[in-house]
């Protein structure tokens, strides 16, 4: 005996779901619908089925096969319209003919006795027999009458409440002998209930329902969709779950990763390869898919997550159903009812409030706050670069695929036959993403030199010698889940906001060259880039009198890159120095914000000790570094810029100063001490860069510890500062802490604010308006300035859904009050 399973329903109701994927493929504990309803008719001996298949069918048979993987033989039937429920099978009828078959829906949940079923049918000379079932709302569904002997009296396709006469309704369950095919129409729309059984019963024929006991669940709506997950969590559907119950109602599948400090509280299931992490809390009635990701402080609850899922930390998702491949970044929160379609980016803090449709493949931006369906536009801001260059989490919004169309669409900006230099740092995601990325390179006509782990100077300098551009791939500073991809132009500089401009355009139509046979880029390993990069640095910078001042320093390397280049500097400078934390740490390619001030306390107490002049701490890249003073006192950022900035100036006497616009004002009054001047840049690293390309610029830095020293390169280069600051110091005699000490003290506060895309525009225009008749400055977003010097910076972010502050005044107090009056500014513009 062969079952029919009607699998080509679109599900309108249950849309966003259903967009992208057919109903009966829609995850109940992860596992298709349509997967349960095999299982149990191979349970009852029907393992020969014919599969009508209509709306997305390609999905269902891809997914299914043959059978093979569930011991049962699978063939299909495909319409090319909609036929009805009895058209469908009609268009199966070759492979029914024969004998008696079983109809069912792919896309009802049920346990019901199918074997009892065919029984009763086979008892009672049913040319049809209708699986009824009772429920308390009958409404949605088509009522049945039948007599003592179990014949059909009457239907009445989805009623009214003033025409229900009865809670026993028809299923969608048949079987049927194949003469009922003598009452379908071919190649029209049929319906079985509305059309071929009135017709039967008009005639006369045996009809027969068979009210069946058991579980039986319509997944129609969401509400049915989420109610189906509870009730085979709470074991009241007996149907096959994979995995193991490692304690009562929680369920976990093979290759799951749980931590012990997570929170479970079942009924709850975790699929295959899923991990949540330590301080994530799931509770009753939640399904987690297969190779989801929960990150710590995530808070799930009667939430149904289908597979490929990253959860932020701190998110919180409530009665809600999330689509497969979709992003909920930190501190989201989807309220109860809602439903969010495939790859989707719901960004941070943002909330999605009840029964809210997020249709497939829409972003929602950070801080939003969504009240309406989205169906037809994403809430958010497309982009690529942010202040780092291409940033996201590994695997999650930067994933190899990702990367791959990247280097393609980069290389399509760039003349075929181009060279381009490729690095990364000491982390196993930048090796992958890397080798990925210069795979697309070659296969689009570019030639690759590829540096593999090498300091970020480095890199820059040797895209710089003959290279159309490069890139570098590194943790990003302070993330360990994230990923910098980071593009340079043939100078070695950040590619300019015009070249981000072409590359995303490129990016965006997805229009990427390749290569022809013959055309394949080369790809090579350049040699002694260590020496070259050292000997070039000693020749450009002045290290007069180092060898004979006796000075001692601490170096700390931090485990990174840095290290590869110290001890042949080091050695080549003739100064006394103790390198600590040299060696490579693959497991640490950053640091966070306490971690990298732990080291710097540390390094103090080191410099103290040893009686050392100063002690430096490069970041991971050897690009920036902090400073700790003689006494082992942390020297801040911003305050190492200043210090920096009156040694430079003090020997040169002259020239210009490369600055943001955000430094402290102190800066100037340092510059027109010693006779230079400042010449303010944007916060943005390739203007910076750009005038300290000008022959009259001495030095330039961002106040984070990033410093261009021109004579011997116009990009942050921390290990040719370093080479400066010994050189400054030998020279002028003086420490640090009386350098420190002559320079005024600045006071400068800063503030982020969540900003919407849509009104970053408003704000920025009622902060000019707010300005009125005080001083403005536009070199960068808005500066404005007070009678009485103090100023105000309002910036609105590139990248993110952010605006940016900072306020000076002459003290603590007074800046903090000018930051909180802008704040509101900004606020009520927002709002």
């Amino acid at each position: 005996m062969k079952a029919v399973v009607m699998a080509g329903g679109e599900g309108t109701r249950l849309r966003p779901m259903t967009s992208t994927m057919p109903k009966p493929l829609l995850p109940v504990a992860n596992r298709p619908i349509m997967e349960h309803v095999l299982r149990l008719l191979k349970r009852h001996g029907l393992s020969e089925t014919v599969v009508t298949v209509q709306f997305l069918a390609s999905l269902v048979k891809n997914y299914f096969g043959d059978g093979e993987e569930l011991g049962m033989e699978l063939t299909y039937a495909n319409e090319e319209k909609p036929l009805g429920t009895a058209g469908s099978v009609k268009n199966a009828e070759e492979a029914l003919k024969d004998d008696t078959f079983l109809v069912i829906s792919g896309d009802a949940l049920t346990d019901f006795d199918l074997t009892d079923l065919i029984n009763f049918h086979k008892e009672k000379g049913a040319l049809v027999t209708v699986c009824l079932t009772r429920v308390p709302n009958p409404l949605e569904f088509g009522i049945t009458i039948v007599d003592e002997a179990g014949k059909v009296e009457r239907f009445l396709e989805k009623p009214t409440w003033g025409q229900v006469f009865s809670d026993t309704v028809n299923t969608g369950i048949y079987v049927m002998e194949p003469e009922v095919f003598d009452y379908v129409e071919p190649d029209v729309p049929v319906d079985w209930s509305g059309d071929v059984f009135p017709q039967l019963m008009k005639e006369g024929k045996p009809i027969f329902g068979y009210i069946a006991e058991g579980y039986w669940e319509d997944v129609g709506t969401h509400e049915s969709y989420v109610k189906a997950q509870a009730d085979v969590l709470e074991g009241k559907v007996d149907v096959e779950l994979d995995g193991f119950e490692i304690s009562p109602g929680v369920w976990v599948a093979e290759g799951a990763d749980v931590h012990p400090e997570a929170v479970l509280r079942g009924p709850l299931y975790i699929g295959d390869y899923a991990k949540v992490e330590d301080g994530a809390e799931i509770r009753e009635h939640t399904v987690v898919g297969s190779n989801v990701v929960v990150k710590s402080g995530a808070f799930l609850h009667k939430a149904v997550v289908h597979d490929n899922v990253y959860v932020g930390q701190q998110s919180n998702l409530r009665g809600c159903v999330i689509g497969k491949n979709t992003d909920i970044m930190r501190a989201a929160r989807i309220e109860d009812g809602a439903v969010i379609g495939d790859e989707c980016l719901i960004g941070e803090e943002s909330i999605v409030q009840g029964n809210v449709r997020v249709y497939p493949f829409k972003t929602i931006e950070a801080g939003a706050f969504v009240n309406t369906s989205v169906i037809w536009e994403s809430r958010g801001q497309a982009h690529l670069f942010g202040a780092r260059g291409v940033s996201g989490i590994l695997n999650v919004e930067i994933t190899p695929e990702l990367a791959v169309r990247l280097a393609g669409a980069y290389a399509t900006t760039l003349k075929k036959g181009s060279t381009v230099t490729t690095a990364r740092d000491h982390s196993r995601g930048a090796r992958a993403l890397k080798r990925a990325m210069i795979s697309a390179l070659q296969t689009s006509a570019i030639d690759v030199r590829d540096l593999e782990n090498v300091p970020l100077p480095v890199a820059r300098q040797q895209t710089a010698r003959g290279s159309a551009g490069g890139f570098m791939i590194r943790t990003s500073p302070g993330v360990p889940d994230s990923v910098d991809i980071m593009f340079f132009d043939e100078r070695g500089a950040d590619l300019s906001a015009g070249g981000q401009r072409k590359l995303d355009r490129v990016y965006a139509r997805q229009e990427y060259r390749r290569a022809f046979p013959g055309e394949i880029g080369d790809l090579s390993f350049p040699s002694s880039v260590f020496d070259s990069y050292t000997g070039s640095l000693l020749r450009a910078v002045d290290i007069s009198g180092i060898a004979e001042s006796g000075l001692k320093v601490v170096v700390d390397a931090a485990n990174g890159s840095a290290g590869l280049v110290l001890p042949s500097l080091l050695g080549r400078l003739g100064v006394d120095a103790l390198t600590i934390n040299p060696g490579l740490d693959e497991s640490r390619p950053t640091e966070t914000a306490d971690g990298r001030r732990s080291g710097l306390a540390r390094l103090g107490e080191i410099v103290a000790s040893a009686r050392a002049a100063f002690g430096v701490r490069f970041d991971p890249v050897g690009e920036r570094f902090s400073l700790v003073d003689e006494r082992g006192r942390i020297v801040e950022d911003d305050r190492t810029l200043l210090v920096m900035l009156d040694l430079v100036a003090a020997e040169r006497r002259s020239g210009r100063v490369a600055l943001p616009v955000t430094t402290t004002r102190i800066a100037e009054q340092v510059a027109a001490y010693h006779g230079t001047q400042v010449e303010w840049t944007t916060t943005a690293a390739d203007d910076l860069t750009r005038v300290a390309r000008s022959e009259s610029t001495i030095f330039g830095g961002d106040g984070r510890g990033g410093f261009i020293i021109p004579e011997s390169t116009s990009v942050f280069d921390g290990t040719a500062a370093f080479v400066r600051l010994i050189g400054l110091v030998a020279r002028t005699q003086l420490t640090l802490s009386q350098i420190d000490a002559r320079i005024p003290r600045a006071h400068v506060q800063r503030r982020d604010l969540a900003t919407p895309w849509a009104v970053k525009g408003l704000v920025m225009r009622h902060v000019v308006e707010a300005a009125s008749d005080r001083s403005v400055d536009t070199t960068d977003g808005v500066r404005v300035v007070e009678a009485d010097g103090r100023w105000v910076m309002v910036l609105p972010d590139p990248a993110e859904a952010v605006t940016h502050l900072w306020a000076e005044g002459p003290d603590e107090a007074s800046a903090q009050a000018l930051l909180d009056e802008w704040s509101s500014v900004v606020d009520s513009a927002g709002r």
